[in-house]
């Protein structure tokens, strides 16, 4: 057994301050789109990894950092 970590839909739109309501993350669901989740009966968990792996993949770098080889996470 994994000591994974899960949140509450109510609990990503915290994460991201409100930016992605409740109602967004149930239509992405619905579009199969945005971040994985787990269905266990009527309850939706999303796997704290996988939020951190969404995370990761949306990252918009500017032009500037590719150019001077920054990458995403890189602490100067």
């Amino acid at each position: 057994m994994t000591d994974q970590k899960y949140l509450t839909p109510e609990e990503v739109a915290e994460r991201y301050r409100g930016t992605i309501t409740i109602g967004t993350l149930r239509n992405w669901r619905s579009m199969r789109i945005g971040p994985a989740y787990l269905k266990v009966g009527k309850s939706v968990l999303y796997p704290v990894n996988e939020i951190e792996a969404w995370d990761q993949k949306n990252i918009v770098m500017c032009p500037a950092a590719k150019r001077l080889g920054i990458r995403a996470g890189d602490q100067r």
